[in-house]
């Protein structure tokens, strides 16, 4: 039976059909105020009374619990906010070990002795709540049946409210831990290191001569990558609802070889699902600030201003549950995977990290002349030392099933993590080596060869995009997250390791100092021998270079290939120890993580594989075997050798595949992630192999799966 070709609807259209389904009117731009459905430090200070609202405000800087009177202040102005935007029910909004966001809707009413209801939230139960914490991910922290969990409120990251076609939901972020005390989610983490290195940021200010500011956060701007695809063509391919990708697919006449679709005119529907996506996540307070077209067709970006990276975190786990959900609403489906189409570039999620004081001081803006800029150098050398030795776990935090088909792929960073410092920034740290030379770079502008068009600025070095870590003019790019991963984990990692850094370098300081040094004299012979130490990490060049892999293995830097090999780093004793000391994980909560990546691993795996199997046998192979009956039919022999051996082939594929899912030699833990890695992933590419063959010979009418050319570029 012919599988139904989809024919292209207009934005319009899809406008229409999305008031249908309960979207908001959003024909007026400005109808809808930034952070409209927040429950913003504004809104807070508007609607609670002036003394709670300045004890709370005090509660929250000394880092301390809310009292029962002050939390039932707040949760009463909360709760009557939220109802009067229409909530009738709040849930405590986590995240879980599983890179996704968990929540339980409890309603705001309560029965009364009448038969009415009245409305109902105490500060209680705005602090703390009980999900059933037995069915998470918990890598052995707590056994099934014991089913303990605690939800802890946030009050540094602002409650919202979520809109549905038949009613309101009032979200409050929160914490989520064990009976027992451990962080089973990624938010206690990434909160401890922050306070970490906040606290060794301030302690080597202060030995720097800064003696104003009382807090140093961090901040990230993550760029999210994603594809948008027809959902009919979505819902006829059990490989993409199922795993996230396409298991089957030969490579089309056309990709993105002509360079037409990178920052291309944004076709109509995409554009209209664009523009609702970001009126409602403004709704939410998220700053988005960037939209364009990404390099392979049907392929976007989406990418918000500076947060903090609490916030940021929070905001980026909302910004990708907004954007599938808006998706929907234009007949569309939105692909979060890091490799949804093989032979195509894949999606990422640029993690823009940077360090920053109370008091407005960005500690990685260089200014105008980096190499007298006593702070920037310290803290800059402090990055270098902290990734350099702890690149493998860098690695190891960003490692996903998905991430191992795009991480190396020349289409993103390689699995060996370095530092791009940029020509201006490594000139200065040459120069600090060799202890002569001028570091400066003089500016100079850009003429384009004509009146009419100014002369513009040039900066003192071209950037890289091949690199996993770069320097990028007044913070560091973190480029090798999955366009599906959470940010905590690879940004406590990074606030943790560099905390780590700071406190050596300080430790020097402070003995060179205390010794009579001058302090620049001081800070010029620690970053001098920090970058000595570490320059290895330092690479300008081509990361996607083959020269590069035997270069890398001569300077000793890792390069894990794969989430197997990639896993280990999380339970090894240097990160132990620095996780530890820094209070932000204990050697339980690394293993517990450990554990649930490599389960969540071979889990992937044997998911795609019994997919791959089914799709093969079920629709492929009948497929293949009625056009090679027609062949036969028609008497052509040329075409029926041609098809009969791959038929033969095919199924072959399939009973090896069968097989190797039958048969898992390990039950669990590492064991059985490199039985995946080594044996059904390789059975499922040989499948893979011949059905695209296949694909390229079988009757258009016959083939049951929608073809790449169909799903990336029918927009």
């Amino acid at each position: 039976m012919a599988r139904t070709r989809q024919q292209n609807v207009t934005a319009a259209q899809w406008s229409t059909n999305g008031a249908a389904l309960g979207a908001p009117d959003l024909t007026e731009p400005g109808s809808y105020p930034f952070g409209d459905n927040v429950f913003s430090l504004a809104v807070q200070k508007s609607r609670l009374p002036k003394e709670v609202f300045k004890q709370l405000e005090a509660t929250l800087a000394r880092g301390e619990a809310l009292n029962p009177d002050l939390a039932d202040a707040v949760a009463k102005e909360m709760r009557e906010w939220a109802m009067e935007k229409g909530a009738t029910h709040y849930t405590h909004w986590f995240q879980p070990l599983t890179n996704s966001t968990a929540e339980k809707h409890d309603s705001f009413y309560e029965p009364a002795g009448d038969g009415t209801a009245i409305s109902g939230f105490s500060g209680k139960e705005l602090i703390q709540g009980e999900p059933d914490a037995s069915s998470f991910p918990t890598g052995g922290v707590r056994a099934t049946f014991e089913a303990r969990g605690y939800t802890a409120w946030d009050p540094t990251s602002p409650a919202f409210v979520i809109e549905n076609p038949n009613g309101t939901l009032l979200c409050i972020p929160t914490a989520f831990a064990s009976w027992t005390g451990e962080a089973l989610d990624h938010k206690i983490p990434l909160l401890r290191s922050m306070d970490a290195l906040s606290s060794s940021a301030i302690k080597a200010l202060r030995l720097l001569g800064d003696k104003a500011a009382a807090r140093v956060f961090t901040t990230v701007g993550p760029e999210q990558e994603y594809f948008l695809i027809d959902e009919q063509y979505y819902f006829e391919r059990p490989d993409l609802y199922t795993t996230g990708r396409t298991l089957f697919g030969t490579k089309p006449p056309k990709g993105h070889e002509l360079d037409d679709h990178y920052f291309g005119s944004i076709p109509e529907r995409i554009l209209a699902c664009m523009l609702e996506t970001e009126r409602e996540l403004a709704r939410l307070g998220v700053p988005v600030k960037t939209r364009h077209n990404e390099v392979a067709p049907n392929q976007y970006e989406l990418a918000p201003i500076f947060e903090n990276s609490n916030v940021g975190s929070d905001h980026q786990q909302l910004t990708m549950q907004v954007m599938q959900n808006v998706a929907r609403r234009y007949g569309l489906v939105c692909l979060l995977h890091e490799k949804p189409f093989a032979g195509v570039n894949g999606s990422g999620k640029h993690n823009n990290w940077s360090m920053g004081t109370d008091t407005g001081l960005n500690l990685f803006e260089p200014g105008d002349t980096p190499h007298e800029n006593i702070s920037f150098l310290f803290f800059c050398a402090a990055v270098i030392q902290a990734v350099n030795k702890h690149q493998a776990l860098l690695r190891a935090s960003v490692a996903s099933i998905g991430q191992d088909h795009r991480l190396g792929a020349n289409e993103a960073p390689p699995a060996i993590i370095s530092i791009f410092l940029g020509a201006e920034l490594r000139k200065v740290f040459d120069t600090i080596e060799a202890g002569e030379g001028d570091p400066h770079t003089p500016g100079s502008f850009l003429g384009l060869g004509t009146p009419v068009l100014p002369p513009l600025p040039k900066h003192g070095g071209d950037r890289n995009r091949t690199s996993p870590f770069a320097f990028t003019g007044n913070k560091f790019e973190f480029r090798a997250l999955g366009s599906s991963q959470s940010l905590a984990l690879p940004n406590t990692v990074l606030n943790t390791i560099v905390a780590e850094a700071i406190d050596q370098l300080a430790d020097k300081l402070e003995a060179l100092t205390s010794g009579g040094t001058d302090v620049e004299e001081a800070v010029v012979e620690i970053v001098r021998d920090a970058y000595v130490t570490n320059k290895q990490i330092c690479f300008d060049g081509d990361n996607y270079a083959d020269s590069w892999y035997a270069e890398a293995e001569t300077r000793g830097l890792a390069n894990l290939r794969t989430t197997v090999e990639a896993l280990p780093w999380l339970v090894e004793e240097q990160t132990i120890n620095t996780m530890e000391r820094y209070n932000v994980l204990s050697e339980r909560e690394l293993e517990s993580r450990f554990e649930v990546s490599v389960e969540q691993y071979s889990t992937n795996a044997n998911i795609e594989a019994e997919t791959a199997a089914s799709i093969a046998r079920t629709m492929l192979l009948p497929a293949a075997v009625r056009h090679l009956n027609e062949l036969k039919a028609a008497d052509h022999s040329g075409l029926v050798a041609e098809s009969e051996g791959l038929v033969d082939e095919f199924y072959e594929a399939i009973l090896a595949l069968e097989k190797a899912n039958a048969h898992h030699p390990a039950e669990e833990g590492l064991e059985l992630g490199k039985y995946m890695r080594d044996t059904v992933i390789p059975a499922m590419e040989s499948v893979r192999a011949v059905a695209d063959k296949l694909e390229r010979i079988v009757a258009d009418d016959l083939w049951p799966l929608p073809k790449y050319s169909e799903m990336l570029f029918i927009k």
